[in-house]
């Protein structure tokens, strides 16, 4: 068996703001944002993935929550960043999307207000976007 091309080396939530001051009991609607940036380093070939999610109720211009993941994935082999497969875009993605889901959930419910549930999304639009925002270090 071929070991993987790269592995989650960890992830946190260096920002979380949570605003739910205007949210009503019933008819709760939120836009929901998800932007993804990337910094290839080049001296430790590791890749860190930075997911912002921002969901707004009610289509109002503040956010009622925000959330930054830092994830910090490791190649197994020494790469340079032009042999990032592209494979790696859509499958890092998905890989922390969950954590992201999980965390707003329990943050939304830990307020004592019912949980906010990101629902399951098809996130390979997003591989692009990363792809194209991403510096090297």
């Amino acid at each position: 068996m071929k070991n993987a091309a790269f592995t989650l080396k960890g992830y946190r939530f260096p920002k979380a703001l949570i605003d739910l001051t205007n949210i009503r009991a019933e008819n709760n609607e939120f836009k929901m944002d998800l932007l993804p940036t990337g910094k290839f380093i080049a001296a430790t070939h590791e890749f860190e993935l930075k997911f912002s999610f921002i969901a707004k109720l009610n289509n109002s211009d503040v956010p009622a929550i925000a959330i930054d993941c830092e994830g910090r994935f490791e190649f197994a082999d020494t790469i340079a960043f032009e042999d990032i497969p592209d494979y790696f875009y859509p499958n890092s993605i998905a890989i922390i999307f969950p954590y992201v889901r999980a965390f707003v959930s329990t943050l939304s419910l830990q307020a004592n207000y019912r949980p906010i549930i990101i629902p399951t999304m098809n996130l390979s639009d997003l591989s692009e976007s990363l792809h194209q925002h991403v510096v090297i270090e």
